[in-house]
């Protein structure tokens, strides 16, 4: 007899939210909101530096994905400064704005599903 058992439980096995989890939410929203106010990008960097070594395997991924995204926008917005010289620099400005709101709305989706990043060290979403 093969009889199929469903679970419940919205948490993935072993994706056990730490008593500091809501702090990865909260990076995400820094960094959306540096899209409007720049300094909460790099609090939001800080943050994800100082919490990531307490934190569960699958929330590493979370901080790793979101320490990549500070530096890697950050490479995005020195080369988009210098290509605006040339003209094409807007664009990649753009490029990097609809970039990292998905990979934030993205993470926040992986993080609400108790999900680890599958590929936190991408350069893509």
């Amino acid at each position: 007899m093969n009889e199929v058992v469903e679970h419940d439980s919205p948490e993935p096995p072993g994706n056990v939210p730490s008593k500091d989890s809501d702090k990865i939410q909260i990076v995400y929203i820094l960094y959306l909101l540096g899209l409007v106010i720049g300094i909460t990008g790099i609090v939001g960097v800080m943050m994800a530096y100082i919490y990531k070594g307490d934190a569960p395997e699958w929330e590493q991924t979370h901080y790793r994905f979101q320490i990549r995204t500070f530096w890697i926008g950050l490479l995005f917005m020195v080369v988009g400064g210098i290509l605006t010289f040339v003209g094409i620099g807007v664009l990649l400005y753009f490029a990097w704005l609809i970039w990292l709101i998905v990979r934030c709305v993205k993470g926040m989706k992986y993080l609400s599903n108790k999900q680890a990043v599958p590929e936190p060290g991408t350069w893509m979403f």
